[in-house]
């Protein structure tokens, strides 16, 4: 990651993610128009914040861990460019699930 990106910490419960690259072309070759590529719904994980915090002002720690691989919502987000780099911001709440190696 770049130096920029390292600086970017989230805040609360938000979770800076990269989308995996979408496919462009078949196993066979044939090469897919984008109007017909599907929306890519798995990332890793960048950056997570402290966590969200309890009625007594405590943070609860994320779920989730930078380098994790997760299961994105089709919409939502917040798209943040970085250094040409394109990630999105998700609230910890917003992600569908972690998936496991």
């Amino acid at each position: 990651m770049s130096q920029a990106v390292k600086k970017l910490i989230p805040l609360l419960d938000r979770v800076l993610v990269q989308r995996f690259e979408a496919v462009t072309k078949t196993k066979g070759g044939i090469v897919i128009p984008e109007k017909a590529q599907s929306k890519v719904l798995h990332a890793t994980v960048v950056a997570v914040g402290p966590g969200a915090r309890n009625k007594n002002g405590d943070h609860i720690p994320p779920a989730i861990q930078a380098g994790d691989k997760v299961l994105l919502p089709e919409y939502g987000g917040t798209k943040v460019e970085v250094d040409n780099q394109e990630l999105h911001l998700f609230r910890e709440s917003d992600i569908l699930a972690k998936v496991e190696a």
